[in-house]
């Protein structure tokens, strides 16, 4: 199975350094609105980057692309791929489907989303990210969304023992409020949010970042709109031969970042391990 094409924010960072000014002024206005502000006619692009058309026409020519036409069809092509419901999706995979069993297929997508998941974190965004998560002067808040509260519920299970002050907010929206109430500057909001993206998740983080709260979002190769708001954002890619998308890079990232706090606040931790282990003992919960 071939690796996903880079979409066209991921060739705008790759050439960003060979852009002249003009250039980067219009790749800047681009990823301010993405894809929004490339999904007009040259003409109107230009205008409201203000820049010249001859200038998004070399650009775009940069990027790799033949002319302006291909450049707005991939946009449009990522667009697509955003709002796709599991009937779309599920059609695209099996007009591609190579001849094999479909457990292979699968195999071959999970590492393939897993490899390249991995090799577009950056090590030091990581860390700042993991110090936030492990960071007790203020609380830590987990939100997930329909499909992802599960990631939510596992990743509260662990911090809880990692570290304290940590709350799960649940899956229903209407409770937030309850939550925000006692949101304060300094607080971490770990959310998760993937493609069809939340309204009301998308709300949360607005009121949240309002409030002073660091989001740290993590999401997939589209990228939640949520993105915009956060401090810290993680890409997850979650394709497979499949109606529906992956959680599995996306638990593996969590995993890590859930090592990491525990190390960040080891020997703490240690000691939260032990007496919780001496609370099971005493409960008689497992079997020894």
């Amino acid at each position: 199975m071939t690796k996903p094409p880079p979409t066209v924010r991921d060739l705008i960072r790759a050439h960003y350094s060979a852009l002249t000014q003009s250039e980067r002024k219009f790749a800047q206005a681009l990823l301010d609105s993405y894809p929004a502000a490339g999904l007009a006619s040259i003409t109107i692009v230009a205008a409201n980057a203000g820049v010249s058309t001859p200038t998004i026409a070399r650009m775009v020519q940069k990027l790799g692309f033949k002319g302006y036409p291909q450049f707005h069809q991939a946009l449009l092509r990522e667009l697509e791929a955003k709002v796709s419901g599991p009937t779309q999706r599920r059609a695209n995979w099996a007009s591609e489907a190579p001849a094999t069993h479909s457990l292979n297929r699968f195999a071959q997508a999970v590492t393939q989303n897993i490899e390249q998941t991995f090799a577009n974190i950056d090590s030091a965004r990581f860390d700042a990210a993991a110090r936030l998560l492990a960071d007790t002067d203020g609380r830590l808040y987990l939100v997930g969304g329909r499909i992802t509260r599960a990631l939510a519920d596992y990743a509260f299970t662990h911090f809880q023992a990692v570290r304290g002050r940590v709350t799960h907010m649940t899956s229903s929206s209407a409770t937030w409020p309850h939550y925000v109430l006692d949101m304060a500057k300094g607080d971490t909001l770990l959310m998760f949010d993937i493609r069809r993206y939340e309204t009301s998740l998308m709300r949360l983080a607005e009121i949240a970042t309002a409030r002073g709260v660091r989001v740290v979002l993590i999401t997939d190769q589209w990228m939640s709109p949520i993105s915009d708001l956060a401090t810290h954002t993680f890409n997850c890619w979650v394709e497979i031969p499949s109606a529906w998308d992956s959680n599995i890079s996306t638990m593996m990232l969590l995993e890590a970042l859930i090592a990491a706090v525990q190390e960040e606040r080891w020997p703490a931790t240690r000691e939260r391990y032990e007496e919780l282990d001496a609370l099971f003992n005493a409960t008689r919960l497992f079997q020894k």
